[in-house]
């Protein structure tokens, strides 16, 4: 056979075997366009079942706007000094403008850093969330849950629907949380959510985890005090300052450099509060 033929022949071979190549490549493509299709017809499925209530009843924007959690009955002496409470969840509530600045400014710098800027859904969290937690891997970059997704979840728990409960669950929850946020306003969502959230303990609220762990009402919290009771938000038994003092400590200034990060709190005052000591009040108000 002549070098010339060989030639030919080897340049056909190497032609079949690019457009064998390229076939493949296309088919692949066809795929994974076809999988994203379904996965986005699906998605979109999922969430109209979710929003017309075929998954579970959804609360409308009536029963958003007329929110009412259980209360424990006060018992008050002559001279207005609390007594004791009676209750099946351990809960006062408060006004806005009875909680510390420096608590807000911890609750919204470790658990919703751009809560001023969304309607509810932080979109920009979420795409955080797939990318490092999901495709990385990487567990350090936390939830992409806003504060009123989680108070939709404290006020109206998760269905137990199988393989479907995580997906149905977030949409709704998205859902509710984009409602709150059309009926109240921001400083309003923020009272909802620390009038109603679990410190553990059968604790619920800002008022009674003040007054159980400091001894204080929560006008009165300095920022070490208010970055322990929002520590305990992450995991309520974990970061108990009374059970596991040393975790607390540890997550106490995890929540101070937060407030550094989201431009609450100057450097040099940070480092201060960082090394003071866990000082607990413990005091227990019930019968």
């Amino acid at each position: 056979m002549s070098e010339k033929r060989k030639n030919r022949i080897t340049a056909q071979s190497k032609r079949k075997g690019s457009r064998q190549k390229s076939g493949k490549g296309i088919r692949w493509g066809w795929l994974v366009f076809r999988l994203f299709v379904a996965g986005v017809l699906l998605l979109c499925l999922l969430f109209f079942a979710v929003f017309f209530g075929i998954t579970g009843k959804m609360p409308t924007t009536e029963e958003l706007g007329r929110i009412n959690t259980p209360l424990a009955t006060e018992v008050f002496s002559a001279d207005g000094r609390l007594l004791g409470r009676y209750y099946t969840e351990n809960r006062s509530n408060v006004r806005f403008g009875e909680i510390s600045p420096n608590v807000i400014n911890a609750l919204v710098a470790t658990e919703d850093a751009r809560f001023y800027e969304h309607r509810g859904i932080d979109e920009i969290a979420l795409m955080r969330v797939f990318l490092k937690s999901i495709l990385l891997q990487d567990r350090r970059s936390g939830g992409g849950s806003t504060l009123s997704q989680q108070i939709a979840k404290n006020l109206y728990p998760r269905p137990d629907l199988g393989w479907f409960t995580l997906p149905v669950s977030k949409i709704r929850e998205g859902i509710i949380a984009y409602r709150l946020e059309k009926i109240y306003s921001k400083e309003e969502i923020l009272t909802l959510y620390l009038n109603t959230v679990p410190f553990g303990e059968n604790i619920f609220g800002i008022e009674v985890a003040a007054e159980r762990f400091f001894s204080k009402s929560p006008s009165e919290l300095s920022v070490p005090e208010a970055a322990v009771l929002v520590g305990i938000l992450k995991a309520n038994n974990v970061f108990n300052p009374r059970l596991h003092p040393e975790k607390s400590l540890e997550r106490r200034n995890v929540v101070i450099d937060q407030m550094v990060k989201q431009n609450y709190l100057p450097v040099e005052e940070a480092e201060k509060h960082k090394l003071a000591p866990l000082q607990v009040n413990y005091r227990v108000i019930t019968y």
